[in-house]
Order: C-alpha cells, then structure tokens, then sequence
C-alpha cells in the first residue's frame, strides 16, 4: 500500500491562501534551498493530485513553465477530483517536443468524480510510489477529513495575512507526530509530520 503525502504552504496564522484566493506571497520567501528541498519531495512522487479549481489553473501554465518544479509538475501523472464535473482541458499552445510530452502529461490526468474516500482508499491500494496532495483549500479540508493522509508537509512562511483560507476549519481532531522541521534561510520552516 502507498502513503497519501499532503504537502501545503501556509502563513504563520494558518491561511493557505488570502480571501480572494491568491498565494503570490509564497514566492516571496522562498529561496534556493527551500526550492531544492520542494522539488526533491515532489520528486518522490508517484502521482500528483489536486482538487478540480487547482488543476484548471495550473494546466495552462505547467507546460510552457521553466524552472526547477517544471519537471516533477510535467513529468508525475496527475489526478483531479472534482465533484461538479470536469469538462477536460483545452489545448495549450507549445512550441517545442518537451512542452508538448508536458502538455499531454496534463491533457492524460486521470479524473475522480465519486466517493472521495473511496477514490483514495483504491489509489493507495495501487502499487507505486507515494501520492501527493498539493491543493486547493477546499479539497485538502474534505481530505483531511477522510483521516487518510499519511504524512503532512506543511510549509510556513513568514507571512501574516490576517484572514484567508484554512485548510483546517471544520476537520476533526486529529494527532500527528512532528518527524522532521527544517528551516530555511528566507524564513520558511517545513514541518513535517506523521498521523
């Protein structure tokens, strides 16, 4: 059986992302080694998924994107979990062999509509290398729910926004053992736990 890894940035008081939903803050504290860090833990991923908003906005950008989470982004199968269907995606322009593997890396993302709990109950049964959850609010507070994360990454920033969106409001008591923390020279501490 694969372990279920959620990973997730969040300010110092607890928001994922403002009230409107945007995260452009999480970029401003990052640094070389905290990028270095991320990409190696999305590297040991067998499958990426996120929730049906996060996917539609990521889709169009991924492809064409350089840097270093270009390629765990491209290259790791996704899913996408949506409750009020999925239309699928449009054709994203590419110019060069790699953004069109990219872009067909997306246009492949496997789609689960049912049960979440059951969805993730028979994707951790599959053989393979972990799954690893990266957003959006919404979906990682009805996953957290479910009491199947095996492993949570949570990244602060130093960062207060003051109001947003948690991805802990509503989700019930739950235990974790802190395993790991590591601490960054741009102020992000990654801490990591077990359930």
């Amino acid at each position: 059986m694969r372990k279920l890894m959620m990973k997730m940035s969040m300010s110092v008081d607890g928001f994922v992302a403002g009230p409107d939903g945007k995260n452009d803050w999480i970029f401003k504290s990052s640094d070389e080694t905290s990028r270095a860090w991320s990409v190696a833990q999305s590297m040991d991923a067998g499958l990426i998924i996120m929730g049906r908003k996060s996917f539609e906005s990521m889709a169009p950008y991924w492809p064409t994107a350089t840097g270093p989470f270009a390629a765990p982004m491209n290259e790791i199968p996704k899913g996408v979990f949506t409750q009020k269907g999925f239309k699928g995606l449009d054709p994203v322009p590419t110019i060069t062999e790699e953004q069109t593997r990219a872009a067909a890396s997306w246009a492949g993302a496997r789609v689960f509509n049912g049960d979440l709990a059951e969805e993730i109950r028979n994707l951790k049964a599959e053989p393979g290398k972990p799954i690893s959850a990266i957003g959006g609010a919404g979906f990682m507070r009805n996953l957290i729910a479910t009491g199947l994360i095996d492993e949570y990454h949570l990244i602060t920033h130093p960062v207060m926004l003051g109001e947003g969106l948690s991805i802990f409001t509503g989700v019930p008591q739950l235990d974790l053992k802190l395993v790991d923390v590591k601490a960054f020279p741009g102020g992000i501490v990654a801490h990591t736990y077990h359930v």
